[in-house]
């Protein structure tokens, strides 16, 4: 019989690299759709090196400094995010006011939700960001504040 705590282990070391996969998929399907237009486009690409890098360092030196570390890393990952899903809206947006500038408002906005920029990939940086988070939860690094390497 397997112990908890080798049981939080090995949950804790598929969140992160499962976090690592999407993060490396995620750049895969960037590159698939040539996501590099403007500079905006080239965020999620920074997003998921940061991400990738964060997870794996906390996956391969598991430390009080590198969990912190990837705690404000993945939160930068959310934040970016929800700002992919923004842009991805508001250009939505802007393309059906553009063909049908005399559709009622709430049209355009039900449009601009089903529009050709998904409002659910940038969501998928997030969903990576938060499995990362989740294998820092009560990790056993971060309960010793005074805890060296080694």
């Amino acid at each position: 019989m397997t112990s908890p705590a080798t049981t939080l282990f090995r949950l804790r070391r598929f969140l992160l690299v499962l976090s690592i996969l999407l993060f490396g998929g995620t750049v895969v399907e960037l590159l698939l759709v040539k996501h590099w237009g403007d500079v905006v486009q080239l965020i999620p690409f920074a997003l998921c090196g940061l991400g990738s890098i964060a997870a794996l360092l906390a996956l391969l030196r598991p430390r009080r400094a590198t969990f912190l570390g990837l705690r404000v890393c993945v939160g930068l990952v959310v934040c970016g995010s929800l700002f992919g899903i923004y842009e991805h809206l508001s250009n939505n947006f802007a393309f059906q006011r553009e063909i049908n500038p005399n559709a009622p408002m709430a049209h355009a906005l039900v449009s601009a939700v089903a529009g050709a920029n998904p409002l659910l990939a940038p969501g998928t940086l997030a969903v990576a960001a938060v499995l990362a988070l989740a294998a820092s939860y009560n990790h056993p690094a971060l309960e010793n504040q005074n805890q060296e390497d080694g």
